[in-house]
């Protein structure tokens, strides 16, 4: 907040109307001067400190109290209206600048503030000072008042711009339009209207560019005032009405793209601008204190418009941790750890050709299982029937697999893999189920199962094609040669799935 402009703006706005010739400075509320003495020469007013014989004070001589002065003691021969070095610096009033509480209570004081008219750098200060004192709801009232000053400049903007096309907008240095961080709003918004009355196309636009750069700076805050009193809806709507002039503006591109992720969830594509947001705010702002955020949010927001929703997508990454979960019971199963298995899990990490995708072992581990869960894995009988309930399971993934029931093969590759941790198989099946359903953790599992068993996951493909699903066992095999581009039945394996 600027100190001097708010206090400009209240003695402005507070004070109250009187006869002072014009630039005479303020006079303390309650002050007035007295019109039953003489105003003749040499009367000095009421309280005024006395003065030498003939009422003028002599050369060199201060009033009695007066702060002593520098070089001697004698009155500094400086300009009129300016202090003497050394002096206490004084306000308008003559008292020290009042602190921001001060300041507002004074302004919520003075009558008809709220209607009374003004330029927009007074309804701006006035704005922020309420904003950055924890009252959005009074800030948002100024800032209109101060975004309507500027109603004509925006509109003249939008207009020059769609006259350049696919030209650039020069800066206002480059169009020559002679701005300096004194210029008012409304002296710049004057000359880009006589730029534009000129034909001056790129000129008009850019001297109305500058113009709108404090105004957009309002608006956002505006945005923001709407958020903090729950008007979500509106906030949005403010974000949007900065990207039409400023489509790279740091605050809105940020603030939409959060806004939509947190309040259109269900929306795809909102989600899917939100994502687009996001990735043109890590473009333009890729050292910002909030990349790293929004990297993150960007993912999410596209993660949940690939699985139909924010819903959908919360309830898929529960189901992913309860894989991982299965996963983990496998590695710490009865084959962990010792024997010519151990490790070999499907989170146990891979090796081979995909090993590079899927990361070190136990990268993607979650935290441990609880021990009864562990304790009822290890303590299981591997009987015949029980190999045979395992083997019936997997055939059955299959046939899901292969009639897109994915979502069904998921939940019976859950049941087997945990006690068979080695079998390529069914973690080619677990993998392709993930791949059918585009759950986040796909690429990671398929990479698992490619990288520890290729050749399961192409005889899965057979049994895809054997079973009817031409189509999905022709998708299968793309992408096993995808993942693997040096696998050594190449040519055999890209002719079956040309074919």
């Amino acid at each position: 907040m600027n100190l001097c402009l708010a206090l400009a703006t209240a003695a402005l706005l507070a004070a109250e109307p009187s006869n002072l010739p014009p630039n005479h400075p303020p006079i303390p509320k309650g002050t007035e001067a007295s019109p039953a003495r003489p105003s003749g020469a040499g009367v000095l007013p009421e309280g005024h400190p006395p003065m030498p014989a003939g009422g003028q004070p002599a050369q060199g001589v201060l009033p009695e109290g007066h702060p002593p002065l520098s070089g001697g003691g004698k009155p500094s021969a400086a300009a009129p209206g300016v202090l003497p070095e050394g002096h206490p610096p004084m306000s308008g009033t003559g008292q020290a600048p009042p602190s921001a509480e001060e300041l507002l209570k004074q302004l919520d004081e003075a009558e008809g503030l709220r209607t009374r008219e003004k330029t927009f750098e007074i309804a701006a200060s006035l704005g922020k000072l309420y904003y950055s004192n924890g009252r959005p709801s009074e800030a948002m009232m100024y800032f209109l008042q101060a975004e309507q000053k500027a109603v004509a400049t925006r509109a003249l903007y939008l207009e020059q711009r769609k006259k350049l096309g696919k030209k650039p907008v020069p800066s206002a240095e480059e169009a020559g339009c002679g701005f300096t961080p004194q210029t008012s709003v409304e002296a710049m918004a004057k000359a880009a209207e006589e730029r534009a009355k000129k034909g001056d196309t790129a000129g008009a636009a850019a001297c109305a560019r500058a113009a709108l750069a404090p105004v957009l700076e309002v608006e956002v805050l505006r945005g923001h005032s709407f958020y903090l009193t729950n008007d979500k809806a509106n906030a949005l709507a403010v974000y949007e009405r900065v990207l039409e002039v400023a489509p790279s503006n740091e605050e809105a591109l940020f603030s939409r793209s959060a806004l939509l992720y947190e309040t259109k969830g269900e929306d795809m594509k909102a989600l899917q601008a939100a994502h687009d947001g996001f990735e043109a705010f890590l473009a333009a702002y890729p050292d910002s204190p909030r990349a790293t955020l929004a990297k993150h949010l960007s993912q999410y927001a596209q993660e949940a418009a690939k699985a139909g929703g924010r819903e959908k997508w919360k309830k898929s990454r529960e189901e992913d941790r309860r894989i991982r979960l299965s996963q983990q019971a496998a590695a710490t199963g009865p084959m962990a750890g010792s024997g010519p298995m151990a490790g070999s899990g499907p989170m146990a990490g891979a090796t081979g050709p995909a090993a590079g995708k899927t990361g070190a072992p136990g990268a993607d581990a979650p935290p441990a299982l609880t021990q009864e869960m562990v304790d009822a894995i290890q303590n299981t009988e591997r009987t015949p029937e029980l190999e045979a309930g395992l083997a019936k399971l997997v055939e059955e993934g299959e046939e899901h697999l292969a009639r897109g029931r994915y979502d069904e093969a998921l939940g019976v590759y859950r049941r087997v893999v945990p006690f068979q941790p080695d079998n390529g198989r069914a973690k080619a099946g677990m993998a392709w189920a993930l791949v059918g359903l585009q759950r986040p953790m796909a690429d990671r599992i398929w990479g698992v199962a490619v990288g520890s068993d290729p050749g399961a996951v192409e005889k899965l493909g057979d049994m895809l094609m054997a079973k009817g699903d031409a189509k999905g066992a022709k998708a299968l095999w793309a992408k096993l040669l995808q993942s693997v581009p040096n696998l050594p039945n190449k040519a055999a394996l890209q002719a079956k799935a040309d074919q």
